[in-house]
């Protein structure tokens, strides 16, 4: 793949972040579902992870993938902080929970925190692609 077309695949990644953290916000305004906002905000996480591995030119299949490749390339080799990792990890599990498990309801503080993380995660991506 030649680098510009590289370049638009990442800042659409980005843009595609950035489009579900507003998701996430309009549903937390118009009181949707914590189920939803869940899922917004770890796609959030989710495109941006997809960012990094188009940097890299490694595209794994399965979000499992995704994620293992986030930590390798990025959390241990030390570019972004294991918080990330635990972000990531954890939005990952409560849409995995919210989406296929019987689970009690999502606390409002709870959503809030992960939206911040979101936030900061899809920001720190930004940062580092220098595509903000």
């Amino acid at each position: 793949m030649k680098k510009e077309d590289i370049a638009t695949l990442i800042q659409y990644r980005i843009a595609e972040a950035r489009s579900a953290l507003k998701d996430a916000d309009c549903l937390v305004q118009g009181q949707g579902s914590p189920q939803g906002i869940v899922n917004r905000l770890y796609y959030a996480m989710f495109y941006a992870a997809l960012a990094l591995m188009q940097k890299i030119g490694k595209i794994p299949s399965k979000h499992t993938g995704v994620i293992g490749l986030f930590d390798s390339e990025f959390v241990l080799k030390g570019t972004f902080p294991k918080e990330m990792s635990k972000y990531f990890h954890r939005a990952f599990e409560l849409r995995q929970t919210s989406d296929y498990k019987v689970m009690k309801p999502i606390s409002t503080d709870q959503l809030e925190e992960i939206r911040q993380q979101a936030s900061a995660f899809v920001e720190n991506v930004t940062r580092y692609l220098n595509t903000g």
